[in-house]
């Protein structure tokens, strides 16, 4: 498994780093580079009332193919970086589905 960097494993899951970019032309995951320390997330949702955010959630819980409930926005509500814990995950399962 490659390095890393915006992956932290905690108790009941894992911690995703991530610069968000709204306003996008299509919500995708950006192929992560080793420089950065942040996975690049782009949705086509604005951000207001939270619209970012929950095109951030379904995007994720899509790719995962989990339920959106195991996944929760921790740090960055209103912020383009954002901590988002997923629950039940391991490192390696997070890798290799994103």
């Amino acid at each position: 498994m490659p390095p890393t960097s915006f992956l932290r494993e905690t108790t009941g899951g894992v911690l995703l780093s991530i610069k968000l970019q709204p306003h996008a032309s299509a919500n995708e995951i950006v192929p992560h580079n080793s420089a950065g320390d942040e996975l690049r997330v782009r949705v086509t949702a604005s951000p207001v009332a939270a619209a970012a955010n929950e095109a951030l959630i379904r995007l994720l819980a899509e790719r995962l193919n989990c339920a959106r409930g195991r996944i929760a926005l921790i740090r960055g509500h209103k912020s383009r970086h954002k901590i988002v814990k997923l629950f039940g995950f391991s490192a390696a399962e997070v890798v290799r589905q994103l």
